[in-house]
Parts: C-alpha cells; sequence; structure tokens
C-alpha cells in the first residue's frame, strides 16, 4: 500500500478568528481558518486550503496589492511570508507581541504593523529586488498612549491613519513633510475600531467600538504636502525678492504670507459630521461594534455589530443603505471586493462565512462550519460526498470536489454520535443523542423516516445491512441494540445481552452478520435475520471501544480501553492477531494535567479504527493529534501523521511551560475577557453575560472519526480543527512496475514512432511517468483502441485502468478517455470480476468521476436546452404578435374596402334613381 498521503484540504471550518480578505480580482475570498488559510473561489465555486500551518492560530493577514505575496501573522507574533504562486512559505519573522492589524500600502513598497503602542513600517519584498531579509524596518512611530488597533494607508502611500484603544486617531506621515508630522483626531469616547481615507484625499472617517462615527474634513489636499527641501527653495527665493522691496512692503507681505499659510498650507482637520450607529440599530447598550470596512470609490462604509447586524452608509453624508442581520452573534470580520458590490462578512462564534451582494439583496456564498465539534463522518458509495455530524446537532454533507457543504439538516436536538450512507448513496442515516435515527433523502433533501425507541434513550452507534433495509443501533442507557425497517420504519427486534452501554456496531459487507462492541469486556456477535438473537459472546482484555469489519467481511478488529488493537475471524470466531499501539499513538501535556505526559501515554487507547480498501492496513486514531497506519497481517506500525502542530489547542505540547505555572495553578486557564465587558456586567465569576453557563475554554485536540474514501485514494479524519483530508501526492512519487534498463523514455518514444502502439503503451506503464504515459495514450489513433486493448496483458490491465479512472477526471477528452475504459472493461471484463476485491478502489474512482462529469455535463445541457426552450417561446410570442397585427390590419382593410363598395353601390344607385 502507498503511504504517500498529503494534506489536501479542510472542509468543516470556513473561519476561525481574525480579518478576512478579497484578491484583487474580487474573485476569491482569503480566510484564516485556525492555524491554516482557506482560499475560496467564487468564479468556479471551489476552496482550496494552503499548505501552509503555523504553531497559533492565525489572527491578521494582509495581502499585496499584485496578489502573490500574503503575510500572515498568529496569536503569538509570528509572521510567516507565504506565496500564493508557489503556496509556501519564504520567509519567518517573529514580532514577539501579538499583532493588531497589519496593512500593504497601495503602491506595494511597504507594510505597516499594529504592535502595542507602536506602528512599524517595513520594506516590502518585491521581485525586482532581492534582499536577504524581507522585513527590513523602515520607521517607527510611537504615536499611541494605548494599543494599536487599526491601519489605513492613503492612496498615494505617504501619510498613515492609526487607531487605537485611547479612543484617539493619529495622521502619520511616512515622509518628513514640513506642514504635516503627526496630528491627532479624538471626539470618540470608545477605542477606534477602523479608520479609512477617501480616495485621492486626506479626509477621513473613523468608528469606534461603542458604535461613534466620525466624519473629519482635511483643510489641505493630498498634493499640498510639502517637503522640507521644497519649502527651502521658496523660502531663498523669496528672500532675493525681499532685497528690493521697502520696510512697508516686507511688513505687509510677511502679514499676508502667515495668512495664507494658516489657511492653505497648514494641515487642521475639522468635523464634518458625528453619527450614533446605534440609533439605526435601536440596539440595546451593551451591542459593540466589532468590525468595519470602507469602499473609497463608491464611498460606502460597512459596519457589523456584536449582535449579528451590519449598517451600510453612504459617505460622506451618513446616509443608511442598508440595516440587515445574518445571526444573533457579533461579526468579527467585515470586508470590500475591488468593485465595491461584494462584502465579505465572518463569524466566529458561529464559524460562519458569508459573501453578500448589497445591491441585489442575495448570497454569493453562504458557509458555516459545525457550531461545536465535529463528531464523526461518512463517506459516500461513490467518494464524491463526505457528510459530518457534530455535537450541535447538526448533519451536514460536503463535496470533496469543490470543499464546499451542500445541505444541512438540523432536525436533530441534540448532539450527532453516528452517520453513514445506505449502500445506494441516495440516503443518510444518522444517530443521536436525543433519542432518534433519522434518514435524510439526498434528492428532495428531507427527513423521510424517523426511528424512535419504546423508551426514551440515547443512541451512541449505528449501521446499516449491505442491502439498505435494515438499520441497527446501540443504547447508552438501557445497553440494547434496537433493529428497524428502513422501508416501513417499524421496530422489528430489541437485542439484549450486554451489561454495559455499547460503544460501537457493524455489520459485515458479505453476510447478514453484525457485531457489537460494549464496555463490559465482550463482544458479540449477532445473526440478525435467521436465529434472532446473539450467536456467541467473544471476551476481550478490557471494555471495547469500537468494532469494524474488514471490507471483504471476513475479519474484524476491536479496540479496547488499554490501547490494544485486536483481531477476530468471524467464521471461527479465533483472535488472529493484536496490536499493541498504546506507545504509538502519543500523549500530549494539557493545561490541568497533573501528571507527565509519560503516565499519560500508559492511558492511551484507539477510539476510531478503519481499514484501507484493500483490507491490508488499518487506521487508528483517538485522544491524540497522532493517527497511525499499521499493516494487518504483520501488525506493524508502517506510518504515522501529525494531524496538527498547533497549540492553540489544548493536548498538543509535550512539556508544559514552567514559566506559566504559579502557586496558584496554570496561568493559562485564566480567561481572557472580551474589551468593554465590565465587571458590572458579570453576575458570576467567569461566567459572561446572557448565558450563566458559557465560559471560555481551550479547545482539546482529538480525532473524532476516522474513514478512507472507497476510491482509496484518500483519508479524512473528524477532528478539533475540522475535516483533514489527505490524498496521495503523485507529482512527488516515483513508482516503477517492472523497470528494465532499456526501458527509457526516448526508447519508448521511438517504438511509438514505429507505430508499435501496444508495446510503447506496456514500456509506459512499466516506466510509470504520468506525462509520457499520456502522450502514448493520446498519440494512439482512435481506430486502434480497441486492438491495443485486446492484446494488453492481464498484469497492466489494472494499472491502466486506475490511471484512466484518475486521469477522467482532470482530462478535457472525456469521449476518448471513456473509449479506453470501455474497451478495457469488454476485453477484460471477466478477468477483472474474479479479482474484484483488489481493484475495488479504481472502480470506485471510475465512478465516482463519471457521476461527476454526469452531473456537470447535466447542468450544462439542461441550461442550453431550458435557454434553447426561452429563446424559442419569445420568437413564438413574436410571430403571434405580427401575425396578429398583420391579421389586424387585414380586418381593417376589408372594413375599408366593404365601406368603399357600400358608398359606391350606393351611389349608383341614387345616379340610377335620378336618371
Amino acid at each position: 500500500m502507498k503511504l504517500s498521503f498529503k494534506f489536501s484540504n479542510l472542509l468543516g471550518t470556513v473561519y476561525r478568528k481574525g480579518n478576512i480578505l478579497f484578491s484583487p480580482d474580487g474573485n476569491s475570498v482569503i480566510s484564516p481558518v485556525g492555524n491554516r488559510i482557506t482560499i475560496f473561489d467564487l468564479k468556479n465555486n471551489k476552496s482550496e486550503t494552503l499548505p501552509i500551518e503555523s504553531r497559533y492560530n492565525f489572527t491578521s493577514i494582509a495581502l499585496a496589492p499584485n496578489g502573490c505575496i500574503l503575510i500572515a501573522v498568529n496569536e503569538a507574533g509570528e509572521a510567516s511570508l507565504c506565496s500564493l504562486i508557489s503556496k509556501t512559505v519564504l520567509h519567518q519573522h517573529n514580532f514577539r507581541r501579538p499583532i493588531k492589524d497589519i496593512q500593504f500600502s497601495p503602491n506595494g513598497r511597504f507594510f505597516a504593523v499594529a504592535k502595542e503602542n507602536n506602528v512599524l513600517v517595513y520594506q516590502a519584498p518585491c521581485s525586482h529586488r532581492r534582499v536577504y531579509n524581507p522585513f527590513a524596518l523602515e520607521r517607527v512611530f510611537h504615536a499611541a498612549y494605548s494599543e494599536t488597533t487599526c491601519i489605513d494607508w492613503t492612496s498615494d502611500s505617504r501619510v498613515m491613519a492609526v487607531g487605537s484603544k485611547d479612543m484617539s486617531t493619529k495622521i502619520c506621515a511616512l515622509e518628513r513633510f514640513s506642514n504635516l508630522s503627526i496630528y491627532t483626531l479624538g471626539s470618540h469616547t470608545g477605542s477606534i475600531v477602523g479608520c479609512f481615507f477617501d480616495e485621492n484625499s486626506l479626509d477621513l472617517c473613523t468608528v469606534s467600538r461603542n458604535g461613534q462615527l466620525c466624519v473629519w474634513e482635511c483643510s489641505v489636499d493630498l498634493d499640498a504636502l510639502t517637503l522640507p527641501t521644497e519649502q527651502t527653495e521658496q523660502q531663498q527665493k523669496d528672500s532675493d525678492d525681499e532685497d528690493s522691496m521697502s520696510e512697508a512692503k516686507k511688513r505687509k507681505l510677511d502679514e499676508e504670507k502667515d495668512e495664507t499659510d494658516d489657511k492653505t498650507n497648514k494641515v487642521y482637520y475639522k468635523r464634518r459630521a458625528k453619527v450614533y450607529l446605534k440609533d439605526s440599530l435601536k440596539a440595546e447598550s451593551s451591542v459593540m461594534l466589532t468590525s468595519a470596512a470602507y469602499h473609497r470609490k463608491s464611498q460606502i462604509l460597512v459596519t457589523g455589530f456584536s449582535n449579528g447586524s451590519f449598517l451600510l452608509q453612504e459617505m460622506p453624508d451618513c446616509i443608511l443603505i442598508h440595516s440587515l442581520s445574518i445571526s444573533e452573534q457579533d461579526i468579527s470580520a467585515v470586508a470590500f471586493n475591488c468593485t465595491g458590490d461584494w462584502i465579505a462578512l465572518g463569524s466566529s462564534h458561529m464559524g460562519q462565512l458569508v459573501v453578500w451582494e448589497w445591491q441585489s439583496e442575495s448570497f454569493v456564498l453562504k458557509q458555516q462550519g459545525h457550531f461545536n465539534t465535529m463528531s464523526c463522518l461518512a463517506y459516500s458509495p461513490d467518494g464524491q460526498y463526505i457528510v459530518t455530524g457534530g455535537d450541535d446537532g447538526k448533519v451536514k454533507v460536503w463535496n470533496t470536489s469543490t470543499g464546499f457543504c451542500l445541505v444541512t439538516f438540523t432536525e436533530h436536538e441534540s448532539g450527532v454520535s453516528e452517520v453513514t450512507f445506505t449502500q445506494s448513496g441516495k440516503a443518510i442515516l444518522s444517530a443521536s443523542l436525543d433519542g432518534t435515527v433519522r434518514a435524510f433523502d439526498l434528492q428532495r433533501y428531507r427527513n423521510f423516516r424517523t426511528f424512535t425507541s419504546p423508551q426514551r434513550t440515547q443512541f451512541f452507534c449505528l449501521a446499516v445491512d449491505p442491502s439498505g433495509e435494515i438499520v441497527c443501533a446501540g443504547s447508552q442507557d438501557t445497553f440494547e441494540i434496537f433493529v428497524w425497517s428502513l422501508q416501513t420504519g417499524r421496530l422489528l427486534e430489541v437485542l439484549s445481552g450486554h451489561e454495559a452501554p455499547i460503544s460501537g456496531i457493524s455489520f459485515s459487507p458479505s453476510q447478514a452478520v453484525l457485531v457489537s462492541a460494549s464496555w463490559d469486556k465482550t463482544v458479540r456477535v449477532w445473526d440478525v435475520f435467521e436465529s434472532k438473537g446473539s450467536r456467541e459472546a467473544l471476551p476481550v482484555t478490557s471494555d471495547a471501544l469500537t468494532v469494524q469489519f474488514r471490507p471483504d467481511g471476513q475479519e474484524f478488529a476491536v479496540s479496547t480501553l488499554d490501547g490494544q488493537i485486536l483481531f477476530f475471524d468471524i467464521n471461527t470466531s479465533v483472535q488472529t492477531g493484536s496490536i499493541e499501539g498504546r506507545n504509538d499513538l502519543g500523549a500530549g501535556r494539557r493545561d490541568t494535567d497533573l501528571v507527565t505526559a509519560k503516565k499519560l501515554q500508559g492511558s492511551q487507547a484507539f477510539t476510531t479504527l478503519c481499514y484501507s480498501t484493500d483490507g491490508e492496513s488499518i487506521l487508528a486514531g483517538g485522544r491524540s493529534k497522532n493517527v497511525c497506519i499499521y499493516h494487518v497481517r504483520e501488525q506493524l506500525l508502517m506510518k504515522k501523521f501529525e494531524i496538527t502542530s498547533n497549540h492553540s489547542l489544548d493536548g498538543v505540547d509535550d512539556f508544559l511551560n514552567r514559566r506559566k505555572m504559579t502557586e496558584f495553578g496554570n496561568i493559562a486557564l485564566i480567561e481572557e475577557r472580551d474589551e468593554g465587558q465590565t465587571s458590572s456586567s458579570i453576575s458570576l465569576p467567569g461566567v459572561r453575560k446572557g448565558d450563566m453557563s458559557s465560559r471560555a475554554f481551550k479547545p482539546e485536540v482529538r480525532v473524532s472519526s476516522l474513514q478512507f474514501s472507497p476510491t482509496g485514494r484518500a483519508w479524512s479524519a473528524a477532528t478539533t480543527e475540522g475535516l483533514l483530508i489527505y490524498s496521495l501526492d503523485h507529482n512527488l512519487l516515483f513508482d516503477p512496475f517492472q523497470l528494465e534498463a532499456n526501458i527509457t523514455p526516448a526508447a519508448i518514444r521511438k517504438t511509438l514512432e514505429e507505430k508499435k502502439h501496444s508495446k510503447a503503451l506496456i514500456m509506459a506503464l512499466r516506466l510509470n511517468e504520468q506525462p509520457l504515459l499520456v502522450e502514448i495514450l493520446e498519440k494512439t489513433p482512435f481506430e486502434n483502441v480497441e486492438l491495443v486493448c485486446y492484446s494488453l496483458p492481464h498484469v497492466y490491465v489494472e494499472k491502466l485502468l486506475d490511471f484512466l479512472g484518475n486521469k477522467l477526471e482532470t482530462s478535457q477528452h472525456i469521449e476518448f478517455y471513456l473509449t479506453w475504459i470501455h474497451q478495457l472493461l469488454l476485453s477484460h471484463g471477466s478477468t477483472l470480476k474474479s479479482r474484484s476485491t483488489s481493484i475495488l478502489g479504481a472502480l470506485h474512482t471510475l465512478q465516482k468521476n463519471l457521476t461527476k462529469w454526469n452531473e456537470d455535463l447535466g447542468k450544462i445541457c439542461n441550461h442550453n436546452k431550458y435557454t434553447s426552450q426561452y429563446l424559442i417561446s419569445l420568437w413564438k410570442n413574436q410571430q403571434n404578435k405580427t401575425q396578429s397585427s398583420i391579421e389586424e390590419g387585414d380586418i381593417e382593410d376589408e372594413i375599408l374596402i366593404s365601406r368603399t363598395e357600400f358608398d359606391m353601390s350606393e351611389e349608383s344607385l341614387h345616379s340610377d334613381c335620378t336618371w
């Protein structure tokens, strides 16, 4: 089995904390998700998590105007200079203090950092200037008396506005102007949240945390700022002219000059307006302004509040455009795109990211992760979707290709303990601690069946038989297994026999046998359909935590509390092997631990297991940052994956920092309260206002669930940070097959030129170089595909089928590769069927990609179909209008002709009478 699994993507978490950015073209949103960074491509409807990981959660990010360089700073003040082209970290710098804000100048030459009560200006790294240290300090401003909170640059990158917690805003010039050094703006009664300059102007607006908005007007334009050299030349010129003047004229000119300098040259600000934004919200006094953003070209200001509301106002007249609300939690970050049409809003408490188009009042993007910990996951049979359940009672379905959530089911009233797909992949089943098992339809997105027990109980585990007709759930309270019919929803049977809570159940994929694990130190095998009861009970060494069947159904694995993985043969009920994994899992020190990490390691155990698709390996995880993969037959540890290095989580550090230990305990356990929260608003020590049970806590790292993809090319882990996906990286892997010295790229191409297509394909498969293999396949004539597939030896058929299935995902030559696959299955179908277990991953990959192309092409065809029908209906309506107008014209002509004939006949009659 290949072990070159690399981190691929992070799902289930869209925003944690910090600021949000738009790309320079406005098509992508950059969001910090814990100690990683995710880019949401709004144009192509796809998300990607960069393979960049920090030691702590990111709090501030800044993007260069060219969109190539990203600077991300974490909670500890460690900055990473990242390239969005190569997606790597170029340089690291430690500010050694928390950073509140970081902003690039509009020209891209500098970036400013708000550190404590100082503002540090650095030279930005650029492509045309190579430097040894990218963080070259340019200037330092000691402007504020308290911590600085926000920074903004003017359009020409010469002046900065710096807001701070001392309720003032400082205007600082990067160059030493004669008429501007440092100017202070007050008038606020709260800490400054945002300060924003107008386009090509020194006018600005400031907003504070208590909801005050001040609009400031500058006395001079941006071009009126003069350097000392310009002033010296002007004074020398004036002194030469003054020598030829009289004393009276000199005195008069001096007075006029002083008055002119005071009025035109001197920089001073005048407050134009002061608005209380809470009056527009009609909110309580406890509501605080938490975030703000400003679009210079359209002069629109958006402000977010702690109650989930946000305001849109047109500046500088402070005209209210919109007053909307997206949730009941605070809006932690807002951002405008380049055109000002889209607004990105992030909520850290909800884990929500929204992109709102304010003109049409519609959502461009609306994604939200699980509010609490993600507890379980399951792959769809084709590997295209992942369903997750969380402690917040929500069931979410994620697309593995795009990384977005398709649908969220909120019918459960308590935490979801287990989720699974039916064999057909058209329905999802979920078990919850609220005492229900629910079935959801993926075609109509509704809860079509709800299973309950006669007495209310908590369901902890769930299993569905291979036919998809029987649903089983294990109880924690009554120690029983309930069996329902999925078709009718009726309770068929209650399996009793365990004497402790049931921790896991699993159906055999090949036969109607159910295995259950319990804390009573037994594993029971049930024959659900025939004997209507327990077949036998197998004792284990300690409390059983989980059970999992091998894909062929001939063996199952059980994890016990003493850190062992036991393997049993289902036919003979004999133990075939065991793995001692207590020392492999590892354990980190937690802030509340009173024992050493070595003592903790002795109490570690695996809480989740998963077999690989071929059944040769098994994944195991638990209350640790490590995931172990073992070889089942050899009972050896093959590789250990460290899922996170985020020290913002509890249980990652191997040793506690002695500087945090005091006589009263660990100083890290002290709760940090939000700004603006006074002691009068706290009723009990450590209790926040509103929810008396809401306390700040440090989440603990753990792996709740593991599962291999049915394709065998990826595996996922439901962790504290979210849904981590690890996949095989073929770009850095050279894996030849029966390679010989005479098989070279030049020899393969020469064989292809001689039109020996079968031999060239076999040689390319043995060399196993993807670009060369693609070249050989695409240069094979279409009419020779059938002959080449028929003459291909059986040993190369599986490798070629696996390659074609993976290539079908990204290639544009869909029909060509489908022809290869079709001919391979026709020529070697019987042989492949006999070895179906070994090629199960390749078949699942093929099914996944075919389903994906079927859906994408179906959407295109439906769009073209409906567009054509719409155009045809428009044409028919136009034809009907034209025909009706022609008919009306004909009727009018007939009426006119009839009238003319009637008049002529009347005249003739009159003439006849007179004659």
